[in-house]
């Protein structure tokens, strides 16, 4: 996931002003990613992503991603995406915290720094966002992927 993130990232200038639509993209490619990889880890466990934790990841992580869809259709449509960053950030950073909560610490945390990047992204200049983005579903996603990889396999 955070290989696309960085992808995104890359690509997003040369979209100019449709820059959301290469993260939307992005989202939408990384998602089935996501679960594909959830599964396959919760198979090696022996578990099932639609009991015990794994229900209660997606149950506390649907209601933030569901208002990050309905809000992003608005800022898109009222003109703005400037906004998107912030927005995006903190419900995918607060997401990743709940859900993350059934997990190992590192999800928690990781969720926590999300959720720090949506609130400098808040207040910071627009042109922060795609990089703040970057840093985001880039570097925390490969950061703390490894970092999950090495002590806890995976």
């Amino acid at each position: 996931m955070g290989v696309i993130g960085f992808v995104a990232a890359l690509a997003s200038p040369a979209a100019g002003g449709d820059w959301p639509f290469v993260w939307l993209a992005a989202a939408a490619l990384a998602a089935p990613c996501n679960v594909w990889l959830l599964a396959r880890k919760a198979r090696h466990e022996g578990l099932s992503l639609l009991s015990g934790r794994g229900r209660v990841f997606v149950l506390a992580i649907l209601p933030p991603v569901v208002a990050g869809a309905v809000l992003t259709a608005v800022l898109l449509a009222g003109g703005h995406p400037e906004l998107l960053p912030c927005v995006w950030l903190l419900l995918y950073g607060a997401g990743i915290t709940t859900g993350g909560a059934a997990s190992i610490a590192a999800v928690p945390l990781m969720g926590t720094l999300f959720m720090a990047l949506g609130i400098v992204a808040a207040f910071a200049p627009a042109t922060y966002g795609v990089p703040l983005l970057a840093v985001g579903f880039g570097g925390l996603h490969v950061g703390f992927g490894f970092w999950i990889g090495v002590r806890h396999g995976g």
